[in-house]
């Protein structure tokens, strides 16, 4: 049995023993090895302390509020889903839900109800979905709708500033500025407001026009990987499917895969609704979602083709660089989006991406912030 090997053996018994084993083991490799151990340590401490009866967490006498336990449990769910492979993953779950009782996500609404939306729980709301029932999940969806509306506020001014022109006088701007006053529709709609005996006219609605460029429709296409390891791109892609179709110009095409596809574009204009569509986890064939994106392009001169990956390809390589050639050759534009989380965190397989890069299509990781700015020079 040679060194790494056995430092192998060292580093699983080091997770089975825990903090039992004190100082006697040591996790062994070089540092990014020994900090991803760290962290998946900690993670089982925390699930299986529990089965020591030395958690602090587990006061049967405890009434009221939300303490750091119930954060730490969504947090713990998240990263159970990053560090562990995903059959691994589906055991501490179960776990974690069946013998120590960590089920305070999926049994009270109430509970729900008063923590905070986030993108920490609705990441946590997204991977425990399929448990859910009734009240608890109809609760789970009002907190992805509050989620996916406020990360929309934040982008959506970014994206519409980048279109200026003409004014579009049939859709209501949320930029209230007074250049974008439409005075007609303003008053045509509080004329039933008008006082006779003043003669005024009380304004209770006052209305606001969009600005838009004159361009064709463009239809946008977004494949989103839906594996474990994408979540947040996911949250984010739904959200942007959202805005691109509010567009006056820009017909958008949502699909949504792993090894299989799923188109949700009839549900574009509902982020909530697409989020709890997703089954997250399995395997990934890009290569076959851009297949079927590539039968979605009608009109390659105005058509964007945006993929949402890892990059690292389950099905055949050959056959993603050959589709991804074609998409290319007729026209269309074609970009593979690395990092579209709230962390924005690069990784994603770079040979491959450099392959697609070198025949014209566009890779790149970005933050959310450059995210909107960038989708619209896409479709300019």
């Amino acid at each position: 049995m040679n060194d790494n090997t056995n430092q192998t053996a060292l580093n699983r018994w080091k997770l089975i023993l825990g903090s039992l084993s004190g100082n006697d083991l040591q996790f062994g490799g070089n540092q990014q090895q020994i900090n991803q151990l760290t962290d998946m340590e900690e993670l089982l401490d925390y699930l299986y302390s529990r089965a020591q009866g030395d958690d602090v967490r587990q006061d049967s006498g405890r009434s009221g509020g939300l303490g750091k336990s119930q954060i730490m449990a969504a947090e713990w769910i998240t990263k159970i889903r990053r560090l562990f492979p995903k059959e691994t993953a589906d055991v501490l779950e179960n776990h974690a839900l069946e013998k120590f009782n960590m089920t305070e996500l999926l049994a009270d609404k109430k509970i729900l109800e008063r923590m905070t939306p986030d993108m920490n729980l609705l990441k946590t709301i997204l991977q425990l979905k399929h448990l859910m029932r009734g009240d608890v999940l109809n609760t789970a969806r009002k907190i992805a709708e509050k989620v996916a509306q406020e990360l929309s506020s934040k982008i959506e001014n970014d994206i519409r500033r980048t279109f200026s022109g003409r004014i579009d006088r049939n859709s209501s701007s949320p930029v209230k500025s007074a250049r974008n006053l439409d005075f007609k529709k303003t008053i045509r709609h509080n004329l039933k407001n008008y006082d006779s005996e003043s003669g005024q006219l009380i304004l209770k609605n006052i209305y606001f026009s969009n600005k838009i460029k004159k361009y064709n429709n463009k239809r946008i296409i977004i494949a989103v990987d839906e594996s474990g390891s994408m979540l947040g791109s996911v949250i984010y892609s739904a959200v942007m499917a959202q805005i691109i179709a509010r567009l006056p110009f820009a017909e958008v095409k949502l699909v949504i895969f792993d090894t299989s596809i799923v188109d949700l574009s009839g549900e574009a204009g509902d982020p909530a609704q697409v989020l709890m569509s997703v089954q997250l986890g399995g395997g990934t064939d890009i290569g076959k979602a851009l297949g079927y994106c590539e039968s979605l392009i009608a009109s390659p001169s105005r058509t964007c083709v945006i993929v949402v990956t890892d990059l690292y390809e389950g099905g055949a390589e050959k056959n993603l660089l050959n589709i991804s050639r074609n998409i290319i050759g007729s026209g269309a534009k074609l970009n593979f989006l690395t990092a579209l989380d709230e962390n924005a965190n690069p990784a994603y397989n770079r040979l491959l991406g450099q392959k697609l890069a070198d025949m014209g299509a566009f890779v790149g990781a970005m933050t959310p912030e450059q995210l909107g700015n960038y989708i619209s020079k896409m479709i300019l």
